[in-house]
């Protein structure tokens, strides 16, 4: 359905923008700047979701965050049976929230599924398990087999303990299949940076966090990681906390995004061994912080086996917008001008970002007011916002049609009155927040 149709019932307001300080909202659709692209509804109504990947062409498997299911979305229709339903801890920011399809499976052989998710504590869990199946306290990564609608055969691959102090947030949980085959989840610091691996100079063992892993699909330490001992399976360290990676398809090279405290999302370039910096420093280096008021040291950094590679940010946020999903279209369907870009989604404005990158693509092309790779105002992100409107974007994902698809809480943003942040306005743990995914295609496709 276009968007651009008359729908069925009524689109309703979204935040779209802001100005000094104040929210405008607008009683329409998404909209995109490119006016030989529109926006198709794909589906809505599902139940707070956290990400998606596709099994086929129509055919996509998203999480649903505080349900704990797995739904099929079959040609725009929410299947009423979930393909999983699994017990979490959905508090704040835990829940069911990462999904990888394996697209290298298939013919003939098991398609796996790898879900990411937080299980209750104790007291939650009480003596009714849902599936008797999780035993286990904490984030883990598993593994299943799909096959006749279903999740089955879970295997544990990594399990990622929650800390003593339990508080449910920056449990990150993006998953990725690398080039090399090999499996790759974003995990945030959990509220509790106390090892070196939020460059903190201390005796307690590292606890799993502030990482990017790599694994193999049995969950091995994958061949050629940087690091030994209880960090064998981090292939980069230092992370406050994230909602997006990709690979470049053009170098195979890995992307991610990363949330700041108040201040200072960013837009890495990750090679092996890479030092985000957290918490020694959030944002470019070199600028001035006027939030934390400390000159930044690089050797103040804990450089881990010294293979620890800290470097700057390729893009900042000097106000945090919680960016999400970052997506290289590795597609030529809207146009050769957008191939192989990257795409981010932010969760405060639902904003879709739109860069192009370097000639060696290990930066972004940036110039004007943006030379600086800051946005220090709101003002400044003009020229590469490519849509607004879109909600709390979740994730951002391209489809086996080679157009860009867009996850987001699109359904609940009317509900937030003016000047009032989406976090302030819903208990991230109801099932009230809705969602829908967007698919932008050509308007003569």
């Amino acid at each position: 359905m276009r968007i651009s149709e008359e729908l069925s019932s009524p689109i309703p307001n979204v935040v779209f923008a802001q100005k000094d300080g104040k929210s405008i909202t607008q009683n329409s659709a998404p909209i995109v700047k490119d006016k030989s692209l529109d926006i198709e509804l794909v589906a809505t109504g599902i139940k707070f979701p956290a990400s998606m990947s596709f099994l086929g062409k129509d055919d996509i498997l998203v999480t649903e965050k505080n349900t704990g299911m797995v739904k099929r979305i079959l040609n725009g229709i929410i299947l009423e049976k979930p393909v999983l339903n699994v017990d979490v801890n959905n508090y704040w920011e835990g829940g069911l929230l990462g999904i990888a399809i394996d697209k290298n499976a298939g013919h003939g052989n098991p398609v796996y599924v790898y879900l990411y998710y937080s299980t209750p504590v104790r007291e939650q869990r009480g003596a009714d398990n849902k599936n008797n199946q999780t035993i286990e306290e904490g984030n883990l990564l598993y593994k299943y087999e799909y096959n006749d609608g279903k999740l089955v055969n879970p295997k544990l691959l990594l399990k990622v303990p929650y800390p003593q102090n339990f508080s449910s947030i920056h449990n990150g949980g993006v998953i990725l299949i690398g080039p090399d085959k090999n499996i790759y989840l974003v995990v945030g610091d959990l509220g509790h940076p106390v090892t070196k691996t939020q460059n903190v100079n201390s005796k307690l063992l590292v606890n799993g966090t502030s990482a990017i892993y790599r694994i193999t699909k049995d969950g091995l330490a994958a061949k050629g990681n940087p690091f030994g001992g209880e960090m064998a399976k981090y292939y980069a360290y230092g992370m406050r906390n994230s909602f997006g990676m990709d690979f470049d398809p053009v170098t195979g090279k890995l992307w991610d995004t990363e949330n700041g405290p108040w201040y200072a999302d960013e837009i890495n370039f990750v090679q092996t061994g890479y030092n985000s910096g957290w918490k020694k420093v959030q944002g470019l280096s070199y600028v001035n912080n006027s939030h934390t008021k400390k000159q930044f040291d690089p050797d103040s950094l804990v450089n881990i086996d010294g293979k620890g590679k800290y470097s700057e940010p390729e893009f900042v946020w000097n106000e945090t917008f919680g960016v999400t999903g970052i997506k290289f279209l590795d597609s030529n369907k809207l146009g050769r001008n957008y191939e192989n870009d990257l795409f981010v989604g932010d969760f405060d404005n639902g904003n879709i970002y739109h860069f192009d990158l370097n000639s060696s693509r290990t930066g972004l092309l940036l110039d004007g007011k943006l030379a600086d790779k800051m946005a220090n105002t709101r003002d400044e992100l003009q020229d590469v916002i490519f849509g607004r409107g879109f909600g709390a974007i979740l994730d951002i994902k391209v489809g086996p049609d080679g157009y860009l698809y867009v996850l987001s809480l699109y359904e609940a943003k009317d509900k937030c009155s003016p000047n009032t942040a989406f976090s302030d306005c819903y208990d991230f743990s109801s099932n009230d927040i809705h969602g829908s995914i967007f698919r932008i295609v050509p308007i003569d496709k």
